[in-house]
């Protein structure tokens, strides 16, 4: 076993490494871009270094000065997490040159699953079903469109061929809007995987989205510990999780466990990996391959009590699987959300920010997976993701109502987060169904309702007010004791009125169109981020919900519509510029 470990990430899964590590009596080693410099993980670590000076977004994936510091702190091993350097077959090969063990798939393995085409085409061979579609990338939109003419029809996929983790992926319901979901999937796969080549597949509407674990040694010993279910999800990015699946029998759990070993198998595969697939009409069709550990990996832990990054780690060690497969046994159910920094009332938007109060929940059976804390800055350099909450029970109703009960304990104060989307979606009727939840997801009316009550005041009521706080108190009232919320205005110092009466809010203009703001026409940035793509000129006629601009934030592309009609007069942005919220995107007349 190793002695020393680094740990070549940053957040919640850095922290739940080190937690393994430090159980298998293995030290950690922290590495931290300038912003990180005080985040959790980098204290958590027996050691620490910065991997600045240079942009923080890219301080993570600088592999030079990440193997410096390993040599440097004494590492024998790096675990890369995932995202950043987890799938990077590069990165695996750097760390072979220079003597340190990388804690994931041969670099071998990671060049045939992780370009999506030649995945397909060695599942193809190896005789596992894939999705029908193109096998070999697709050089331009007049071939795509030639491919799907001749044989796929829409709706269409078109997918980054080192894609993963919902990135690269766009949608054309029709040939209209080809040549968009192209140039898209294209412009992301080039900027998260340095590969803007894509391919084309069947765009299946409603389709399940399971995926089965699988751990492989290095004496040809592999294993599969069943199946998730990660249906529900948000522009092709998972937000709730589960195991097993709910639409999965025992004989389609064996055929899709069988399933995911022979792929393992197929590219000589070690270490944890997660085969996916989608599941329509009762056909199971292999999607892609994640060769590293998921997000996700933790419902999968709770079923089946085998601690994932541990055998990762004993098998990059060199050491046998721990578990035949009779070994695993599937008991109760869990459920994964994650609470991310969004404003699922605005599609999802983004929403860093520093987090003024924090208190997770606890009780029976029930896990959290964080990397922040009271006073931590969630920010828009990186992914949105705050935490994991995890529960479990015997069956799939009672893991529902526990996840309500742990939900409603968890506090996150001084930003906008998904719980109360989750706890908004898991009591519907479609969640108690075992559905998708794919119409509540793309319901904008729906999700608008999740929006907090100040966030619900219109323009028109914006006339001056008083400024108010909120206030909670305990009370007793013959004997028994009362929690009472009192909204009114703040106190002084001295717990006092405020000296001079009661000051007034702002006076707030009306909004107009989709951006607000206090010039008519004005269409305002909702997001801080990085402007991807500008598609309209100033001078220019644009139509009510035309793409004004896409601008990229926490690892998400938000595209920024026109709310009306008109001309664009003023424009405030250009492509590869930075933009903070409440900017001026454009003013349309």
């Amino acid at each position: 076993m190793f002695t020393k470990v680094l740990v070549a990430n940053r957040g919640e899964i850095a922290i739940r490494v080190m937690r393994t590590l430090d159980e298998l009596g293995v030290a950690s080693v922290a590495v931290y871009s300038e912003p990180d410099r005080d985040a959790p993980h980098v204290r958590r670590a027996g050691d620490a270094y910065l991997l600045g000076p240079g942009p923080p977004a890219e301080s993570y994936l600088n592999v030079d000065k990440i193997l410096e510091v390993a040599h440097q702190a004494g590492a024998e091993a790096i675990h890369p997490g995932y995202g950043f350097l987890a799938e990077n077959a590069a990165f695996a090969r750097a760390c072979e040159k220079a003597g340190i063990v990388f804690i994931g798939p041969p670099a071998g393995a990671i060049d045939a699953m992780g370009s999506k085409t030649k995945a397909r085409e060695i599942m193809r061979d190896a005789g596992v079903p894939i999705v029908p579609g193109t096998t070999d990338p697709v050089e331009s939109v007049e071939d795509a469109k030639k491919v799907i003419d001749e044989s796929i029809g829409y709706p269409v996929a078109i997918k980054a061929a080192g894609g993963g983790g919902g990135k690269g992926f766009r949608v054309a319901q029709a040939e209209d809007e080809l040549e968009k979901a192209f140039e898209g999937a294209s412009r992301e796969g080039d900027k998260f995987f340095s590969d803007p080549t894509v391919y084309v597949e069947r765009y299946l509407p409603d389709p399940r989205h399971v995926e089965v674990q699988i751990l492989a040694d290095g004496e040809g010993n592999v294993i599969h510990l069943f199946e998730r279910d990660c249906s529900v999800q948000r522009r092709h990015q998972k937000l709730i999780e589960e195991s097993p699946a709910p639409a999965v029998d025992p004989k389609l759990r064996e055929r899709i466990g069988k399933i995911g070993t022979e792929a393992a198998r197929a590219v000589g595969y070690r270490s944890a990996g997660t085969i996916e697939g989608l599941l329509a009409d009762g056909e199971y069709f292999f999607l892609e391959m994640n060769t590293r550990v998921q997000v996700e990996h933790c419902v999968t832990e709770m079923v089946t009590g085998i601690d994932i990054v541990r055998e990762q780690v004993k098998i990059a060690a060199g050491e046998p699987l721990a578990y035949a497969q009779k070994d695993v046994v599937l008991r109760g159910h869990a459920i994964e959300c994650r609470i991310n920094a969004e404003d699922a009332s605005k599609n999802f938007a983004p929403a860093p920010g520093r987090i003024d109060s924090y208190r997770e929940p606890a009780g029976p059976f029930t896990r959290i997976d964080s990397g922040a804390e009271e006073g931590y800055e969630v920010l828009p350099l990186y992914d949105p993701m705050i935490a994991k909450l995890i529960v479990w029970d015997v069956d799939r109703e009672a893991s529902t109502k526990r996840m309500l009960r742990a939900l409603g304990e968890f506090e996150i104060g001084g930003l906008k987060t998904l719980i109360p989307f989750h706890q908004a979606l898991l009591a519907t009727e479609q969640w108690r169904n075992g559905e998708t939840c794919r119409d509540l997801v793309e319901d904008k009316d729906w999700l608008k309702q999740l929006a907090f009550p100040a966030a619900e005041k219109g323009g028109e009521e914006a006339e001056e007010t008083e400024e108010t706080v909120e206030r909670k108190y305990a009370v007793e009232v013959s004997g028994r004791r009362f929690d009472v919320k009192v909204i009114g205005a703040p106190q002084a110092a001295n717990g006092a009125a405020p000296a001079g009466g009661v000051k007034k809010a702002p006076r707030r203009e009306r909004k107009t169109g989709g951006g607000g703001g206090g010039v008519p026409g004005q269409l305002v940035s909702p997001i801080q981020g990085t402007v991807l793509k500008v598609a309209v000129k100033k001078g220019g006629q644009v139509e009510e919900g035309a793409l004004i601009c896409v601008i990229e934030a926490m690892k998400m592309e938000n595209e920024i519509t026109a709310p009306s009609s008109g001309t664009v007069e003023e424009l405030g942005v250009s492509e590869g510029g930075s933009i903070a919220t409440g900017d001026t995107i454009a003013v349309i007349k």
